[in-house]
């Protein structure tokens, strides 16, 4: 084996010695030639010949060095491009308020990366000056259906690294066969703290690029508990998707709370309907007949439309206030049909939140996206382009690192790992999980409509800084909240 590693490597070194190095080749060769068809094998580099041979069984070696020959003599091994799939909804009530905008974002920021018109520090062409060949994917259909479209996108379409995901359900689906594929996966949106906690406690392809849950709801258990503390003080109730991040959400704010505001209550018995169910007749009404005035949703997506728009018919933002964990993600969209005086999040500084944040890259994907798209760029839009981003930014990384050379993937990993880089409206910290799960800073205020500006905008805003609503490192989100959450800093 050792004589025809080295017989390989000398024919590669021979005929294309400018790419020797390469992280990733793609090995097209026949299986029994001439006629036995095509078997397609994605190494992760020259010294994974292992991974190649357990990829494809009972291939005589002879074989493999004739059909690299070929390959060689005809140009068709090459690695001119970095192929990065985004998976996200397309279809279904996931679709229309964060599907398509994360889709927008990400094939905007992509664009601008293979023709170099990002504003420094990204203006270079390319991930590490390879430009990026993009799949688009329907995130719908459910974790085990995601299961099968990752590995099939990895295993037989040759995709190098995975940016997305919007439901908490498919990541936990996905983490860890994420790692199994050992395929470089960056978490955009979906917030359970579990995907770490819980699912992957030692992680190495697998990253998450902004806050997790957790932060959402301590960060809007601050901003109750010091502002709305007057009209809390008959308690707060819940209506959350039954499914692991409405039942986090809850989880988190309910303890957040205890902590920050002991003496306010929650309602003995909270609301959670199925993910996707639609109407929420009985459980309007339930809130309705609830003497708590304020409501705690972590609803989104066609949920959180169907839920205002019942809810609104029936007077229950004029008698409550709400508190929408992401309520900004569909602000834009139905302008003057949503409820003003609201408190609505969007897990960071994003959508509304990055109006006026004045920075070259927020200004720069403000202009081309409302340009590009004829609408406001709301928070999904730069969750998933802060995911493309942070790839730019480990690639390069690890190729300046690396003499200038093309990184490997392990190199792009160690880039990326408890890094800071700057995104589009804050300061990205790879602060959590071993250096895998980014923090930042968050943000909440209340909905109000601008006649001037034709949309929805936001009032009394409050920044709470990335240290004092995420826990420490190394400590679970769980764990840090009953433990009347030590160690944060919110001075």
């Amino acid at each position: 084996m050792s004589m025809l590693r080295a017989n390989v490597r000398s024919r590669i070194a021979a005929v294309l010695p400018c790419r020797c190095d390469c992280d990733t080749i793609r090995l097209y060769f026949l299986t029994g030639l001439p006629t036995a068809g095509w078997v397609v094998a994605v190494s992760r580099g020259l010294e994974s010949w292992e991974a190649i041979m357990n990829a494809i069984p009972r291939i005589r070696s002879i074989t493999l060095v004739a059909a690299f020959t070929v390959l060689l003599a005809t140009g068709a091994v090459s690695a001119q491009t970095v192929k990065m799939a985004v998976p996200t909804f397309l279809t279904g009530a996931g679709a229309p308020v964060f599907g398509v905008p994360a889709k927008n974002g990400a094939e905007l920021v992509v664009r601008a990366i293979n023709e170099g018109t990002l504003p420094a520090p990204y203006d270079r062409v390319g991930l590490a000056g390879r430009k990026v060949d993009l799949v688009v994917y329907d995130e719908s259909g459910g974790g085990t259906k995601q299961v099968t479209e990752l590995r099939n996108k990895v295993q037989k379409e040759g995709v190098e690294v995975i940016v997305g995901y919007v439901s908490s359900g498919t990541c936990a689906a996905t983490a860890r066969v994420a790692e199994e594929l050992r395929v470089l996966t960056l978490f955009t949106i979906c917030g359970t703290p579990r995907v770490f906690e819980e699912l992957v406690k030692e992680p190495r392809y697998l990253f998450r690029i902004m806050n997790h849950g957790t932060a959402n709801n301590v960060s809007a258990a601050h901003y109750v508990a010091t502002r709305l503390r007057d009209k809390a003080r008959d308690g707060y109730i819940g209506i959350n998707q039954n499914y692991a991040w409405g039942q986090d959400a809850w989880r988190d704010f309910r303890l957040a709370m205890q902590t920050l505001a002991p003496d306010i209550k929650p309602a003995r018995k909270q609301q959670f309907p199925k993910l996707f169910s639609g109407q929420y007749g009985s459980e309007i009404s339930a809130l309705l007949r609830a003497e708590q005035k304020v409501v705690h949703s972590s609803f989104w997506g066609g949920d959180l439309e169907a839920f205002i728009a019942q809810a609104s018919a029936r007077g229950l933002f004029k008698r409550k206030t709400s508190i929408l964990g992401v309520g900004e993600t569909v602000a834009y969209r139905l302008g003057r049909k949503f409820p003003e005086g609201q408190l609505v999040g969007t897990r960071g500084p994003y959508g509304m939140y990055a109006v006026g944040i004045d920075t070259p890259l927020n200004n720069w994907f403000q202009s081309e996206y409302r340009r590009t798209y004829k609408q406001q760029p709301s928070g999904p839009s730069y969750q998933f382009a802060q995911g493309v981003l942070a790839a730019k930014y480990a690639y390069d990384k690890a190729m300046k690192a690396n003499g200038g050379k093309f990184p490997s993937t392990d190199q792009v990993i160690a880039a990326l790992e408890g890094a800071t880089f700057e995104a589009f409206t804050t300061q990205v910290k790879m602060a959590l999980s071993k250096g895998h799960q980014a923090v930042t800073e968050d943000r909440w205020g209340f909905t109000v409509w601008d006649d001037a500006k034709g949309e929805m905008v936001l009032k009394d805003v409050e920044v709470f800084k990335a240290e004092c609503v995420n826990p420490p490192d190394g400590v679970d989100a769980v764990a840090w909240l009953k433990g009347g959450m030590k160690g944060a800093k919110c001075d």
